[in-house]
């Protein structure tokens, strides 16, 4: 045996990593804990689990008090969601991200009225959930054999929208031959490609291993979809490819005469089982080290020394520099070196903060220099690259995240984000245009991902903040909205102004005050009371429940004319006013503003007058009593001559004495 070659994707993937590590979180924190089916299709893990107290219920019945249920990674029928909450069981949901988002998918569609496809076997745990969450006609196929049966029965459906999805492991070239198909027969269709891209990774690095390799080993449980699709493509291509469980399945014999081996494994393979397999490989090598030209430690050796840029490996850190730089042992002579500006993409860290001195560490090699006997090495990359599978499905869900913006650059800034660069647009960082983008630099922000694309070896992310405080907005709105009444009060925000009146924001909700409403006096535009951009304290006068608009008031009660008038100047009170119009049965005196008082011309001297005029001039002020008040018409009746008269009578009875 000369050389193994491993699928850098063999194992655990993203979902199947999820799941595992919720059940191991639940039982650090002492939680009775058991798994609605098993957690994933690979009975090793499932008894690893059982040695540490993990129940498999075939059902949410055999559910105990205390207990805490994980929906298995494969999902379940949203009847059986249903059943756990109406039960009050405490469950947490470790569905595959990837998997959940069919279910919207697919419930979507079925509450709009189109027809499902899904391509998966019917009988698949995750094929039955996602059946589960469809609200209208569904259909499945696992093979041609089964679409062409499909097609022939459901003929009277092809003038109907049909949407089309496919299980996260469904074989890529059964998909591809299936799409043609379906475009011809269902002309009015949406085709949504839901193979996992971890899948999708996995079929094809396993493809391209079996038609280079002697021997091919398949690791997987014998009941996962994945993993028997896997042993499938690669017995296409390798007449001599195994399926096995364990290592203990290996045939030793076997692989002492092959030349060159491949392993994959399915997505729920443990790393453990994988190592164990790669292990007993070595120890058939050494057994038969005479028959062969090279033992495995001389082969590890020979593929450290013929180390390529942009080839992974692991190496031990032995110390760090004060600038940053890390000193790492990959076991070559050439001293392995991390610049720091290859550490972390986060800045505000220091090296300490990232590795330890005796940290073994995956790392990418940048550079390797023969004459100077150094290699430079990058841990941000593969951390990067690492999490990028993650971060796809992060994108699929609805997740906020919080970020520290650690760099303004050109049309936008960058957060850090399960070590990948964030970029989030300059007209999604907030919701009101922002020129300075560098403010935003050292600050906390929250966002969600709203793209997670790869294109070859380009990888794009983006973020919005917009999006997050647009949906809070929207929460506080319909929260505002729901407790809308007349009568209530609200601090808001002046937003523009117009000929009749002014808008205000209260709270992402739009109301107007009519220009009568903004002052109990007369103006002539709105802007001699407010401008934009003031925050001014309204209430809610109207509400039209047909065209949902509001009407609000500005003025106060309290700075009401007519209620100062009452408060302050009773019948008979002796006022300082001001002539404001002369007609030709009286004068009209301000008392104050916004409140006009009728002198009639029989009260306006102690004397008969022809007219006004021939006493009165419009800007003159006098004194003058209030003799009559109708708050229903809103009329005050004043008289001059009355307090001529009280003047009069004052001299009389002073004359008397």
């Amino acid at each position: 045996m000369k050389n193994i070659v491993l699928a850098k994707s063999a194992g655990f993937c993203f979902g199947v990593n999820r799941a595992v590590e919720i059940v191991y979180n639940l039982i650090s924190k002492g939680k009775n804990v058991c798994t609605l089916g098993p957690i994933i299709h690979n009975m090793q893990m499932v008894n690893e689990l059982k040695e540490k107290g993990v129940r498999t219920l075939d059902s949410v019945n055999e559910a105990k008090p205390g207990d805490t249920v994980v929906i298995r990674s494969h999902g379940v029928p949203k009847s059986v969601i249903d059943e756990i909450e109406s039960m009050g069981v405490d469950y947490v949901d470790a569905t595959c991200p990837f998997v959940s988002k069919i279910h919207r998918l697919v419930k979507k569609a079925g509450d709009n009225g189109s027809t499902v496809i899904i391509a998966g076997d019917s009988g698949h745990p995750e094929v039955e959930g996602i059946m589960g969450h469809c609200t209208g006609k569904c259909y499945t196929f696992k093979n041609q054999q089964e679409l062409d049966k499909l097609l022939a029965e459901t003929t009277e459906n092809y003038a109907n929208v049909t949407e089309i999805v496919a299980q996260t492991t469904f074989d890529l070239k059964e998909w591809e031959k299936s799409i043609e198909k379906l475009k011809n027969n269902y002309t009015n269709s949406k085709i949504f490609d839901t193979i996992c891209n971890a899948t999708a990774i996995r079929q094809k690095e396993a493809a391209d291993i079996s038609k280079s390799v002697d021997m091919m080993f398949v690791i997987g449980d014998k009941h996962s979809s994945n993993s028997f699709k896997l042993y499938n493509i690669c017995l296409s291509n390798c007449k001599k490819t195994f399926f096995i469980e364990t290592a203990d399945e290996l045939p030793l014999k076997e692989i002492s005469k092959a030349d060159t081996i491949g392993v994959t494994a399915g997505a729920s393979t443990p790393s453990r089982i994988i190592k164990e397999v790669l292990d007993k490989m070595s120890e058939v090598n050494t057994s038969s080290v005479n028959e062969n030209e090279l033992s495995f430690e001389e082969m590890l050796e020979e593929s450290l020394k013929s180390m390529n840029t942009n080839e992974r490996v692991v190496g031990t850190v032995m110390s760090i520099a004060s600038n940053g730089d890390v000193s790492v042992d990959v076991g070559r002579k050439q001293a392995g070196y991390i610049p720091y500006d290859e550490l972390t993409y986060d800045t505000s860290l220091s090296a300490e903060d990232v590795v330890k001195v005796g940290d073994e560490v995956e790392l990418l090699i940048m550079k390797t220099n023969d004459q100077e006997g150094t290699i430079m090495l990058s841990k941000k990359r593969v951390d990067a690259q690492k999490n990028w599978e993650e971060l796809e499905a992060l994108g699929e869900t609805d997740e906020i995240f919080k970020g520290k913006v650690i760099e303004a650059v050109n049309g936008g800034v960058i957060v850090m984000l399960k070590g990948n660069r964030i970029f989030i647009p300059a007209s999604q960082i907030s919701l009101t245009r922002e020129e300075d983008l560098t403010k935003f630099v050292g600050q906390e922000v929250e966002y969600k991902l709203i793209e997670v694309s790869r294109k070859g070896r380009r990888k794009r992310a983006i973020g919005s903040v917009k999006s997050v405080l647009r949906e809070r907005r929207a929460a506080e709105k319909a929260e505002l909205l729901a407790n809308l009444a007349v009568g209530n009060k609200y601090k808001g925000i002046v937003k523009s102004l117009t000929s009749y009146g002014a808008f205000v924001d209260i709270g992402g909700v739009y109301g107007m005050i009519h220009i009568s409403e903004l002052s109990w006096s007369r103006i002539k535009t709105p802007s001699e009371v407010v401008n934009v951009g003031d925050e001014v304290e309204v209430y809610v006068k109207d509400i039209n429940p047909e065209t949902k608009k509001i009407s609000l008031g500005y003025k106060k009660e309290e700075d009401n004319p007519w209620y100062i008038l009452k408060n302050e100047y009773p019948v008979d009170s002796v006022v300082k006013c001001k002539i404001v119009g002369l007609t030709t049965f009286g004068a009209f005196a301000n008392i104050i503003p916004g409140i006009d008082g009728l002198i009639h011309i029989s009260q306006i001297a102690d004397r008969r007058i022809d007219k006004p005029q021939d006493v009165l001039s419009v800007g003159d002020e006098v004194e003058a009593k209030i003799t009559a008040i109708d708050f229903d018409k809103k009329r005050v009746s004043l008289s001059i001559r009355a307090l001529l008269a009280d003047k009069d009578s004052t001299a009389d009875e002073t004359e008397a004495e």
